[in-house]
């Protein structure tokens, strides 16, 4: 329990910015588990749509802090040479 209305309001906006912060991990995650199939199942012309959304969506997270910025870089460059190994 908060002792100060600034620490109320603190614990409000908290909460607000964790519920905004699941909904776009959780797509996220989604994006990005479905590009890692399309690459595993091998057919590049489906995996290449899905890892340019799912690149998409690393770039919004890292800009909006939910993801560390190096996190999506890493995320993206595995994801990107993992398909052109398809070819």
């Amino acid at each position: 329990m908060a002792n100060h209305a600034s620490a109320a309001k603190r614990n409000r906006q908290i909460i607000k910015r964790t519920e905004r912060n699941k909904g776009i991990r959780s797509a996220l995650r989604t994006s990005v588990k479905k590009a890692r199939s399309a690459i595993e199942s091998g057919k590049a012309e489906e995996a290449k749509p899905l890892v340019v959304a799912a690149s998409s969506f690393l770039a919004r997270a890292a800009s909006k802090g939910i993801i560390h910025l190096k996190n999506a870089s890493r995320t993206t460059s595995r994801l990107q040479s993992q398909l052109a190994k398809l070819g």
